[in-house]
């Protein structure tokens, strides 16, 4: 059972066990919680080369080794293959498998890449008194591809995914200082009002996760998105890429203030 004292380690623990398999935001509240791309080396530089280009929908926290499963800065007693709550996998660009491991798809040549999730700046945002929503319904986050472009980076291409929160008016500006102080989690948003301005026709649609209801006085508050590179996975039809499902995310040893200017 995960209670307010579960450290990441124990839900790590949890996780790797299968006892935890749903989305993570609010679990283990001011701990920096982690997307995943996972490629063959082949495809590792261009990976690099695209969060190099699109630093605010892929903020890179930390890269393996070639093979390596395990993390030295952001997490120690982890297992990139089995401690995230669920994974994607592509082939080809196209979606294959949903698993809560991915032992047997695991390759020597792997090369992991940990990216900032907005997850993490929801602790300073409750704090600040902004209500997440998803987090009330016990939903996961909305998430909307748009129509805002990559710059490209070799074989890789794509647009950019956006996540939602709806904020009451009066507290955007509160929002936009808290979530700018933490730009190695995606940062301020990108996007305050007419979601038809990004490409979304209907909030009510998510591409990933769950609708959430704005109420009168809020306003849709958009944030770059982790989930980004499966965007590009699926467009550039790589041979194969491991990702997290969307939402499920790795919960890390780091606290949020540490990744404050």
């Amino acid at each position: 059972m995960i209670t307010s004292s579960t450290t990441p380690v124990e839900f790590r623990h949890l996780v790797r066990q299968g006892r935890f398999t749903g989305p993570t935001s609010g679990v283990c509240p001011g701990y920096t919680q982690a997307n995943l791309v996972i490629v063959p080396q082949a495809y590792a530089y261009d990976f690099l080369l695209l969060a190099q280009r699109n630093p605010r929908p892929c903020p890179i926290l930390e890269v393996s080794d070639v093979g390596s499963r395990q993390l030295q800065e952001f997490a120690q007693d982890v297992d990139l293959a089995t401690d995230f709550p669920r994974y994607r996998v592509y082939q080809n660009g196209k979606l294959v498998a949903e698993p809560t491991a991915v032992d047997d798809y695991w390759q020597n040549d792997f090369v992991a890449f940990l990216i900032g999730c907005s997850f993490s700046f929801e602790a300073e945002l409750v704090a600040a008194g902004i209500e997440m929503r998803h987090t009330s319904l016990g939903v996961n986050v909305p998430m909307y591809n748009t129509n805002l472009p990559l710059r490209s980076a070799g074989r890789l291409q794509g647009q950019m995914v956006l996540s939602m929160r709806p904020v009451p008016a009066h507290q955007v500006a509160t929002a936009v200082q808290v979530t700018a102080a933490m730009p190695r989690v995606h940062g301020a948003p990108i996007h305050v009002g007419d979601p038809m301005a990004l490409g979304i026709n209907d909030l009510a649609h998510p591409d990933y996760g769950d609708p959430v209801p704005l109420r009168p006085g809020e306003l849709p508050v958009f944030w770059p998105c982790g989930v980004t590179p499966q965007n590009a996975v699926m467009a550039s039809r790589l041979p194969l890429v491991i990702t997290h499902a969307p939402g499920h995310m790795l919960v890390t040893d780091v606290l949020n203030q540490k990744l404050k200017n």
